[in-house]
């Protein structure tokens, strides 16, 4: 994970901190935090990442199936880290790995490695 910039997707401030921390000491740069869809998609229109962490429900009624779909037209890997039942997630999250929550951050990195491997990127 040693310099891959990782988009960090989640609304809830402490679960991005652990987040944050989680990737920092596995060797990646963190991208963000943000917390809105809108900022996501800004972000990565702006400075494309090399893989993201998305939390399925944000704030405001809003999920990360938007950015999940920009991140696949794009090409860009993705973990989808969620405590929803896999059979309630929708089909724009089909090219992403799923990461149930609560996770041990190895599993994280693992998921980040298995969504880099699928996508054609290395590890």
């Amino acid at each position: 994970m040693r310099g891959v910039r990782v988009l960090v997707v989640e609304n809830d401030d402490m679960n991005a901190m652990l987040l944050e921390l989680q990737l920092v000491h596995a060797g990646a740069a963190v991208v963000g935090p943000v917390g809105e869809v809108q900022d996501a998609l800004q972000l990565i229109q702006d400075d494309a990442p090399d893989i993201a962490v998305l939390d399925y429900r944000l704030g405001n009624g809003q999920t990360s199936e938007p950015v999940a779909r920009l991140l696949s037209e794009r090409g860009i890997p993705f973990v989808l880290a969620t405590g929803v039942a896999s059979g309630s997630i929708p089909s724009g999250f089909e090219r992403g790995v799923i990461l149930t929550k609560p996770y041990l951050s190895e599993e994280l990195v693992g998921a980040l490695s298995r969504a880099r491997q699928l996508s054609g990127a290395s590890s």
